[in-house]
Formats: C-alpha cells, sequence, structure tokens
C-alpha cells in the first residue's frame, strides 16, 4: 500500500481559529491580528473546510461558537500558546536553576589560573555547574564542531571558518628565577639572560622559540639545559634549581594577571626580559551552535571576568 504525502499543516490557522474562537467575531480577530475583515472571513471559511464544521453562526447580531467550536476551544489556546513559546527567542536562564557540566580545553598554566575563578563564581552564581578542564591533546577545531569541547581557552591560532573567537586579555612574557638566583643581583642584561641555563616548555619537544631568535638578533644564543610539556612542571624545576623560565605576566600598568598566580606561588622572582619579544594574546573560541545557548554565555562570560581586567569591555 502506497502512502501519500503528509498533509501540508498551516500553523497560520490555528492562530487564527483562537482569535476567532477568542473573539467570536470576525472584525475583532482581525483586529487582533492586524488583518483586513475580508482576509479572515476568508480565513474562516478556509477553516469550515478543513474542520467541515461552520465553527462559527449567526445568533442576531452575534456570532456564536459551535458546539465543536467550544469543544475544540481550550485545546487549539494550548497549542497557540506553545507555539509562541517554540518560536520565541531563547529566554535568559538564571544560573542558579543550570544543571550542567561544561568541558573546556587549555594549557595547564591557563587551567590553573581559570580553576580559582571559575569555581568561586560557579559556587556564587551556578552551584550546579560542574567544570571539565582538559589539556591541549584535541585539535580544537573538529573537538568544538563535534561538542567534545565547550570552549577553548589559551592562544587560539587553529580555528575552523565558523569559529567564533573572543580575545580576553594580552600578555607580555617575563622571566621568573628562584629567590637568591644570581640573576637577581644586579640588572638584567642579554648577555646575562643568554649565559644563564634554561627551560623551555614546549608539548613537541622544540628547544627554541621567540626568545632564541631575539637574542639571535644581538648574537646571542642561550643554553637549554631541558625541555618540559608542562608550564607548571618548569616554574616548580625553576623554583628548586638555577633555571629559568617564562611566565607570563601583565603589560605595565594592567591589573595582575591570573596567568602569573602559579609562579608567585611556588615564590619565584619575575624579571623584566631586557630584549623585545612578541606579546602573547590570550583569547577563547565557541562553536556558533552555543552563540546564543544562556549557559554557555553564562561559562563565556565567567571566563571573562576571570581572565580579563577589571572593567574591560564585555561581548
Amino acid at each position: 500500500m502506497t502512502c501519500g504525502p503528509e498533509p501540508v499543516v498551516d500553523a497560520n490557522l490555528a492562530v487564527a481559529l483562537d482569535a476567532l474562537l477568542t473573539e467570536q467575531s470576525v472584525t475583532r480577530a482581525a483586529a487582533r491580528l492586524r488583518t483586513s475583515p475580508a482576509a479572515m472571513s476568508r480565513t474562516l471559511a478556509r477553516l469550515r473546510r478543513v474542520l467541515q464544521d461552520p465553527l462559527l453562526v449567526r445568533a442576531g447580531q452575534t456570532m456564536v461558537p459551535t458546539p465543536r467550536a467550544e469543544a475544540l476551544r481550550e485545546e487549539v489556546a494550548a497549542v497557540v500558546h506553545r507555539l509562541g513559546a517554540l518560536l520565541a527567542p531563547g529566554a535568559g536562564v538564571d544560573p542558579a536553576d543550570l544543571r550542567r557540566t561544561f568541558t573546556l580545553q587549555a594549557a595547564d598554566l591557563v587551567g590553573a589560573a581559570l580553576a580559582p575563578g571559575l569555581l568561586e563564581l560557579a559556587g556564587q552564581e551556578a552551584p550546579g555547574v560542574s567544570l571539565r578542564v582538559r589539556a591541549e591533546e584535541l585539535e580544537a577545531g573538529p573537538a568544538l564542531r563535534d561538542g567534545r569541547i565547550d570552549l577553548e581557552v589559551g592562544s587560539i591560532d587553529h580555528i575552523d571558518p565558523e569559529t567564533r573567537v573572543e580575545e580576553l586579555v594580552t600578555l607580555r612574557m617575563a622571566a621568573a628565577v628562584r629567590p637568591g638566583h644570581p640573576l637577581t643581583d644586579g640588572p638584567l642584561t642579554p648577555d646575562r639572560l643568554a649565559a644563564a641555563e634554561h627551560v623551555v616548555v614546549s608539548r613537541r619537544g622544540r628547544f627554541t622559540g621567540p626568545l632564541d631568535a631575539a637574542l639571535a638578533e644581538r648574537n646571542l644564543r642561550r643554553r637549554v639545559a631541558v625541555v618540559l610539556p608542562s608550564h607548571l612542571a618548569a616554574m616548580t624545576l625553576a623554583a628548586r634549581s638555577d633555571v629559568v623560565c617564562l611566565v607570563p605576566t601583565a603589560l605595565p600598568g594592567a591589573t595582575p594577571s591570573p596567568l602569573t598566580d602559579p609562579a608567585t606561588t611556588l615564590g619565584l622572582r619575575v624579571l623584566d626580559i631586557p630584549v623585545p619579544l612578541p606579546l602573547l594574546t590570550i583569547g577563547m573560541a565557541w562553536h556558533p551552535r552555543h552563540a546564543a545557548d544562556a549557559g554557555h554565555h553564562w561559562l563565556r562570560d565567567a571566563v571573562r571576568r576571570t581572565l580579563r581586567a577589571p572593567g574591560g569591555p564585555a561581548s
């Protein structure tokens, strides 16, 4: 047996029927829906054909509903209400009502900077929210697209065209050493910096970076004693030895960055690097499917408030 095509449902008919049954007047129903009485009269005729019932009939100077129309009144009103709710813009959600787990991808240093602030904000505003921070082990574009992560936070340099990106804060790199390190005695010069032993952070095991290029312009070369995959491990090593590690810190005059907090907690001395280095921009990236999601909006705002200086622009 061959089935015919699915009937086309015209939601406008339900809206018109609700207005007609509520107003019990073609003229008033037309005014309610901001159309002409003639157009509403044609719609009533169509409804009568579809439902095979007169729906509204004359009773002196007024119109009264038929028994079928009376039976339909509450159901039609409920359908129209549900349609309105379905097609309305997404309503805001009280963060206190959120019951969600958000997954973020970030380098260990960024995750360490984010976690205290996000947990504090969640405790104050969204106690039903849980956070999962993943290491930078996934290719962010596909992971965002597939929903394996909700947000990538860090230096965003590999994105798909549809990915939404917001820059949060710009930082500079500084040298961090243990208290009493020889570099803390006297001015830090390019020659003294190059002569010290260094630890480099690289997930790919690379020994060189922007500092090497800046020193090479002065015919200097530093010695890299060890390469580690973790910023926190590099800082811990610097706190227990004479190696120098690089840490992000706020620009002069800006509010201190939470990304420098681990170095401060370890007691490291943060020294200005005497050669120009590229600035570091920390941002967040998300898939556009989450752009209008109220819960995700709270998450992005919480990350923004945690990493961005107070008074920074919101979006």
